[in-house]
């Protein structure tokens, strides 16, 4: 994935582990003994049972805190792994940039002895409900038209599986998508942007109109007014899934 190797140099700085989703993903994961983490990038979210990590981007590989489960440098659609190499695999915002799902899900299917846990959003969710995309930035969002899968798709793949919303806090530590719901400046940040595929893949041309209107109604306390009823939340549901299966 050489996408990664330009987009993903901020991520040790921009996508730290949020503890809340950690521990959803963790009970997701269960009891197993080992797990292997497909699209793995900086490690993020790994439990300490993790025995390998998957990722195709050596700038992504280089971020990897000590002490990490060992990665090797391989795509979803070819894992190096044996047939039934772990209890668990996990592919957390990985799957919308595999060049062939079918492949890399079954690829998943052929490792898991008991457990595939990935995360990945619902796109028509996210459309409607989150109001970056919604009301400033529906271009950027066009391109993740082409690229998120739908869920219940999915989990046909998969064979089967159970779909559990993922609330995103109000202060999320991790600095994907819709972390900054109730932050907006922080869209502002080209170095948060940086770490947020929709955006950073997105021309200037496409988000910087949407972005001059955020930040004068920003400036105008236009976006506060708008938007004071989400000021009272603590979480949010814009279409962020959990998808566990039992293959």
């Amino acid at each position: 994935m050489a996408t990664y190797d330009s987009l993903g140099t901020t991520y040790a700085r921009t996508r730290q582990p949020d503890p809340r989703i950690a521990a959803q993903i963790c009970a997701a994961l269960g009891t197993g003994t080992d797990v292997i983490n497909v699209g793995a990038g900086t490690g993020s979210y790994e439990p300490p049972q993790t025995t390998l990590a998957v990722e195709p981007s050596e700038v992504m590989i280089a971020q990897r805190p000590p002490g990490s489960a060992p990665a090797v440098q391989a795509v979803a659609e070819r894992l190096p792994p044996a047939d039934n190499a772990a209890d668990a695999v996990m592919a957390l915002l990985t799957v919308h940039h595999w060049s062939d799902l079918a492949a890399g899900i079954g690829e998943l299917r052929r490792v898991a002895r008991r457990r595939i846990v990935i995360l990945t959003w619902n796109q028509h969710i996210f459309r409607e409900r989150f109001w970056l995309v919604r009301d400033y930035l529906p271009e950027a969002a066009a391109y993740d038209d082409t690229r998120a899968t739908p869920t219940d798709q999915l989990a046909a793949l998969l064979g089967g599986a159970r779909q559990e919303p993922v609330w995103i806090p109000h202060d999320c530590l991790d600095g994907f998508g819709a972390a900054y719901w109730r932050r907006p400046s922080a869209y502002l940040d080209p170095q948060v942007r940086a770490g947020i595929s929709m955006l950073a893949q997105a021309s200037e041309d496409t988000i910087t109109p949407g972005l001059t209107r955020l930040a004068e109604d920003l400036a105008t306390g236009r976006w506060h007014t708008r938007q004071a009823e989400l000021l009272t939340l603590d979480t949010i549901d814009v279409g962020y899934r959990l998808l566990v299966s039992d293959p």
